[in-house]
């Protein structure tokens, strides 16, 4: 297959052509050092503090669409055919601050002013979806962004006023996009792109056709989606990841199918991209997808990614295992299905040959009587590592349980179904007497190791607790709090 060797982009206003790429070169980098648009910030180098964040876009189904990101994780390899636009590129009318940023003088959310690039950028992603939001919908968009001086109040604050200062409906990337929008479109034009050095190699296929041949032919490749982790293997770890094949922009990896009995997902969805439809089908999600990551991370990171990644702390295995989820699996044009729970093997090894990857996740829609929970515990609330995630799903007919599937992540060397608290459930009355026995069967089920999230002591007693919460949660009518929520 013929190929080109650079990858073009939108970088504000501008045209760019980039060749020679290597495969662990991130966004970031490329703007503070090469192209000395130092407003983005460097802040921790894992996709936390949001310090780094700007806004990437990109045409789907024909459609330009603005997420924030963050540029310290995000490889320059992903942004073929994108738009990234940096704080530098803000502007109000008539020569003016834009709204959000004269909202943050105004309501004084900048004192070191650090981190206010990285705030500005959310709130601006923030503002043109939605000029009008609650302070619940601001606390969420800026999740991923961290502040230590001014405290959240006065960016709140801001960002509840900024379409006081001028609306979306006015702002220059709204006038600019259908211009923008076929730029972008010339710059496509299905070619593989292969750059890099030999070593540090970036492929780009065409296709998910062309993902496969490209797997079978570098079996050892490291897959790209979101970067969520990966990014995190160069900027933290200095680990090679070259040759790597970037497909956050394969369209046939996104799909998304609802039919009457299952709910199937691409692997290349994003936590965004796929949190309407999950909380349609599994309206018990809607509070653990928020906990997922910050808005940055979730705009990037993919459910695929999350699962082929394997690790025994991912927040969606748990959940999707307890659910009955089974993901399928291609290498080549050969495909094959197996349940989610199948596919970890044991810490660090899942049941994936060489040239394999996953494509797809089906999770069955819920039948009638099916009682379904999902829990994430970790130090902090939101944007944190789970010490603990943990889905439930029960089905009660006629007062007697069955089907029932429970799942943890954190207390083994991959995500597991608890065996014996299933067997103490299955079959029995749906009561407090069967709870407390499968809470007490847990015991057998996991040996949870000691960390420095977490000891083994407060992992079992968690897992038992959160057995408990789920039954209250069901039953309760005494007014007491089952869970904490938010407002």
């Amino acid at each position: 297959m013929t190929h080109r060797t650079e990858i073009r982009f939108l970088l504000n206003g501008t045209d760019v052509t980039v060749a020679d790429v290597p495969a662990d070169r991130t966004l970031l980098d490329f703007l503070r050092l090469e192209k000395r648009l130092t407003g983005t910030k460097e802040g921790c180098a894992e996709g936390d503090c949001g310090a780094c964040t700007v806004l990437v876009g990109r045409l789907q189904d024909g459609v330009l669409k603005y997420e924030t990101v963050n540029a310290c994780i995000r490889f320059l390899a992903s942004l073929n055919s994108c738009h990234v636009v940096t704080i530098e590129h803000l502007r109000g009318e008539a020569g003016k601050l834009h709204p959000i940023q004269q909202a943050i003088v105004d309501f004084h959310g900048s004192q070191c002013g650090f981190c206010t690039p990285g705030f500005v950028m959310s709130l601006y992603a923030l503002w043109m979806e939605n000029p009008t939001p609650s302070e619940t919908e601001v606390e969420t968009a800026i999740q991923g962004n961290l502040c230590r001086c001014t405290g959240y109040q006065p960016i709140v604050a801001a960002a509840m006023a900024a379409n006081e200062y001028g609306t979306p409906a006015n702002d220059f990337l709204t006038l600019e996009r259908e211009e923008i929008s076929q730029r972008l479109k010339a710059l496509i034009d299905d070619q593989r792109i292969v750059t890099g050095p030999e070593d540090n190699q970036a492929i780009i296929p065409a296709n998910v056709h062309d993902f496969a041949d490209a797997l079978l032919s570098h079996p050892q490749a490291t897959i790209v989606a979101g970067a969520t982790d990966v990014g995190l293997w160069v900027t933290k770890f200095m680990r090679p990841i070259g040759p790597a094949i970037f497909i956050n922009h394969l369209n046939d990896l996104k799909s998304i199918r609802v039919t009457d009995a299952a709910l199937t997902i691409g692997a290349g969805v994003t936590y965004s991209e796929a949190q309407g439809a999950i909380i349609e089908a599994f309206p018990h999600l809607e509070a653990y997808w928020d906990r997922i990551a910050g808005q940055q991370v979730r705009n990037m990171g993919t459910i695929g990614g999350n699962i082929a990644n394997g690790s025994p702390i991912g927040d969606t295995p748990p959940v999707l295992i307890a659910l009955g989820a089974t993901i399928t699996l291609r290498k080549g044009k050969d495909q094959r299905s197996l349940p989610l729970q199948d596919f970890f093997i044991e810490y660090g090894k899942q049941d994936r040959a060489p040239g394999e990857f996953v494509e797809s996740i089906n999770i069955p829609l819920p039948k009638s009587g099916q009682l379904d929970a999902a829990y994430k515990i970790s130090k902090r609330r939101d944007e944190d590592i789970s010490s603990v995630a943990a889905g439930f799903s029960v089905r009660v007919q006629n007062g007697i349980m069955t089907d029932c599937r429970i799942a943890f992540g954190g207390m083994a060397g991959t995500p597991q179904r608890a065996a014996g608290a299933e067997a103490a459930l299955e079959g029995q009355p749906f009561g407090e007497a069967a709870f407390l026995a499968a809470g007490k069967a847990l015991e057998t089920d996991f040996t949870p190791l000691t960390d420095w999230r977490a000891s083994a002591e407060y992992r079992s007693r968690v897992a038992r607790n959160l057995m408990r919460r789920f039954f209250l949660s069901q039953t309760d009518t005494t007014g007491e709090p089952v869970e904490l929520l938010s407002a």
